[in-house]
């Protein structure tokens, strides 16, 4: 890590990035209610880490479909029932995973401080400790006191999260309904430096973009070669590739090195640059830097979408279903 950036994280520690509230949210809700808890979730994300170096992306996922879908209120973990079809049965949700070790840590939790902490909470504290585990301290803050959600719905879930499909106009509209800016949209998408997508999200810019077995012309044709060797179909739905091939399980901001190369995975990576405004960000955020100071901001707002504080809502004691 260079000397810029390690004065940046000593920065982040010592100083933390956006004071200490955010609307009900705060610093260290749980001081004197549960006072371990930061450490608990932190212990169980960091050992799962430790042997599976995919799930940071899992978890940053999950806290995105989350928030997106009435706010991060937990609803993303919520079961369906005979009588509700819930948000982890629409398509966006299927491919998530890392439920098992939220219960591993609710379980912890509840043995700990029975019904203090939230599976919303949990899930804001997992995507944090989880991308932080390769700094080996925290990036960014998380505000604690969220309460969780009763319901959970597939519809929503499909009419909030932002699809892989969609050009910047309807990116933006996206990200300003949850009142995310454009500079939010690009910082958010920094995210895609971790994980991995499935063939068929991308395939069409591949083989069919405008309907006449055509490439996306905006997508680098030495990438779209390559691409082509791991996808072989529009109808492949199982194959997967990283997001950002040179560096898949580092967060970095080597995503928006690709993007600037039109290597960009997505149609809603490659709509960044179609915009003056996004393209400003991005080009701000090849500072690597830069992009760090940003992202802790940006998801921090993404964090506080809609919360449910105070007496609304309530602490579920298995975060997949509700309190009967």
């Amino acid at each position: 890590m260079n000397t810029n950036l390690s004065s940046f994280f000593i920065f982040i520690a010592v100083f933390g990035l956006l004071g200490v509230c955010h609307g009900q949210l705060r610093m260290h809700f749980y001081e004197e209610s549960c006072p371990h808890a930061e450490e608990i979730v932190q212990e169980i994300i960091w050992n799962r880490v430790a042997s599976n170096s995919t799930l940071p992306a899992k978890f940053l996922r999950m806290h995105f479909h989350d928030c997106f879908v009435r706010g991060c209120d937990g609803s993303v973990l919520i079961d369906s029932t005979p009588d509700n079809l819930a948000e982890k049965a629409a398509i966006p949700n299927l491919s998530l995973a890392g439920f098992d070790i939220i219960d591993e840590v609710k379980t912890e939790l509840e043995n700990t401080c029975p019904g203090v902490v939230s599976c919303a909470d949990i899930v804001a504290l997992a995507a944090r400790d989880s991308v932080s585990y390769q700094f080996q301290m925290p990036i960014w803050d998380v505000l604690t006191g969220r309460r969780d959600g009763t319901i959970s719905h597939e519809s929503e879930a499909l009419a909030n999260i932002p699809s892989p499909f969609f050009n910047f106009t309807t990116l933006k509209q996206s990200f300003a309904n949850k009142s995310l800016t454009v500079h939010d949209l690009v910082v958010l998408s920094g995210g895609h430096t971790i994980g991995v997508g499935h063939c068929n999200f991308f395939s069409n810019r591949l083989y069919n973009f405008t309907g006449k077995n055509d490439e996306d012309p905006s997508l680098n044709s030495t990438y779209a070669a390559f691409l082509k060797t791991q996808c072989k179909s529009l109808s492949d739905n199982v194959t997967i590739v990283p997001m950002d091939p040179g560096s898949p399980l580092s967060f970095d901001n080597n995503y928006y090195n690709i993007l600037k190369q039109n290597e960009g995975l997505f149609q809603s990576d490659a709509a960044l640059l179609t915009d003056s405004e996004a393209t400003y960000n991005v080009n701000e955020l090849l500072n690597s830097q830069n992009f760090f100071m940003e992202f802790a901001q940006s998801i921090m707002r993404m964090g506080a979408i809609q919360v449910l504080t105070g007496t609304s809502g309530e602490i579920r004691k298995n975060c997949s279903v509700v309190n009967p």
